[in-house]
């Protein structure tokens, strides 16, 4: 939570494209493709570690209504309570992800619960993972969905492959920079984050920040999901930079 907001909530949006609405436009379109709707298993959507939140508007543009959106940045719900002003079925959680869910929702009442955006690699240990998927299993209704990207991090990349630019434009650069230490063998890696900033007088500065992520194995995490009551009904190709999204049904 601290390197969120004190470095990386500032540039997220940015980071993603810098248009919200745009934003929220692609990411509706892409829970519509993997069958996300609300239907007999209800309206209800939990947006788990919503950021910024174009998952969490996306799923009110589809018909949700409530739209928990859960996250520990208070910037960034700041950020999009901004963006939600027009948008009554949001409603923003300042929460911990563990144990958010049995506190916002009936068990079996959601319609669908999303995980995206690398979140569960952000959790403390992978004991919190395989809670907190029973834990979705658990407030999904019967039919309902969820949706997890997340990356698989456990072969780790070396030499340059470690650097991983996130986007340039004329005033701002960032690019994240990984390291597999030895002190925690395969369990996390360290992220750094790096972003050159160009100031009115056209001095660039750098303001850095690092934070450990889960190393979280794409067959382990599906054994978790299966274990913890929820049918994999669509498992799609790794996309670049090793993201894996992963749609499970109750």
């Amino acid at each position: 939570m601290d390197h969120y907001d004190r470095l990386l909530a500032e540039h997220y949006t940015w980071m993603l494209g810098g248009d919200p609405a745009a934003l929220a436009t692609a990411q509706r379109a892409f829970l519509a493709d993997l069958g996300v709707a609300p239907g007999p298993s209800g309206t209800t959507a939990v947006d788990l570690g919503c950021g910024p939140g174009h998952s969490s508007l996306a799923l009110a543009g589809l018909g949700f209504d409530p739209v928990f959106a859960v996250d520990l940045s208070a910037p960034l719900l700041a950020e999009l309570a901004a963006q939600a002003g027009g948008e009554p079925a949001v409603r923003t959680v300042r929460s911990d992800l563990r144990g958010a869910l049995p506190a916002l929702v009936r068990p079996g009442s959601a319609g669908v619960v999303v995980c995206l955006g690398d979140t569960l690699t952000h959790l403390p240990t992978r004991g919190d993972v395989a809670a907190l998927l029973g834990e979705i299993s658990h407030a999904l209704a019967p039919g309902g969905r969820a949706v997890l990207a997340y990356r698989d991090l456990t072969v780790p990349l070396t030499g340059t492959d470690r650097f991983l630019p996130v986007r340039a434009t004329e005033n701002r650069i960032m690019t994240c920079f990984l390291e597999y230490p030895d002190d925690f063998d395969d369990y996390t890696v360290v992220v750094h984050d790096l972003v050159h900033r160009r100031g009115p007088d056209g001095a660039w500065t750098l303001h850095t920040g690092s934070y450990r992520k889960l190393r979280l194995a794409h067959a382990w995490v599906l054994d978790q999901c299966r274990t913890a009551g929820l049918r994999v009904v669509h498992d799609a190709p790794v996309l670049a930079g090793g993201m894996r999204t992963v749609v499970l049904e109750r």
